[in-house]
This record gives structure tokens, C-alpha cells and sequence, in this order.
């Protein structure tokens, strides 16, 4: 089968496109790599610095549900160091939640993990 230009088939062809290569592109964004921005953000308005928070977030983006994330970055109060943090998280309640913070609060912390550039 030809298709010919401004023929049915060539519409049908674009329209198809127009509606698969903007899925595609959306899907490759994982919904960790554009909550990466608002977790770090709201780590660092908690009190924390640049470097730990941009370390942390990436590692907790990576580990944890979008769910998981809004309650974190819920989290009122002031929080000056990471283990204020970390205890913080500790009343939310969530295990995992908890793990992967005081994880990657202590990899952060000691240079064993980094941020991702």
C-alpha cells in the first residue's frame, strides 16, 4: 500500500504521530526524575544543605512511590539537621519511607553516595 501525499492514509499516518511520539517522550520522564526538583526544594527549605539534599533526593526518587514523596515533602516543622530529619520521617510512619531516608542520610552525609550531575 502507497501513501499519497494529502491522501486519507497520510492523515491518518500524521495523526497517529502526532498522538504516539508525545507519549513516548512523556513516558521516558519518569515521574521520579520530575518529582527530583520538588524533593530536593522542599528538603532544602527543611533546613538541609544543597549538597545533601540534591544526594538525598536523588536517591530517594528513585526508591520511592509518588505517594511516599508527598507525604515527605508535607512535612512541617524546623529541621536543621539530617537527623532532625530523619526523625521527622520516623512519625510519618511509613518503614520504607523511613529506610530510605535515614539510608541515604548516612551514605549523603559521608560522601558514599553523591548527587547525580
Amino acid at each position: 500500500m502507497t501513501v499519497k501525499p494529502g491522501g486519507r492514509s497520510a492523515r491518518r499516518t500524521m495523526k497517529y504521530a502526532l498522538i504516539v511520539i508525545p507519549a513516548v517522550a512523556l513516558a521516558a520522564c519518569s515521574p521520579s526524575k520530575l518529582a527530583y526538583g520538588q524533593v530536593k526544594s522542599a528538603m532544602t527549605e527543611a533546613g538541609l544543605s544543597d549538597a545533601n539534599a540534591g544526594c538525598m533526593a536523588t536517591r530517594m526518587t528513585d526508591r520511592l512511590t509518588l505517594v511516599q514523596l508527598n507525604k515527605l515533602r508535607q512535612l512541617k516543622g524546623e529541621k536543621r539537621s539530617l537527623s532532625d530529619y530523619v526523625a521527622a520521617v520516623r512519625r510519618v510512619g511509613d518503614s520504607e519511607a523511613l529506610s530510605v531516608t535515614a539510608s541515604s542520610a548516612a551514605l549523603c552525609a559521608t560522601g558514599l553516595a553523591s548527587e547525580k550531575r
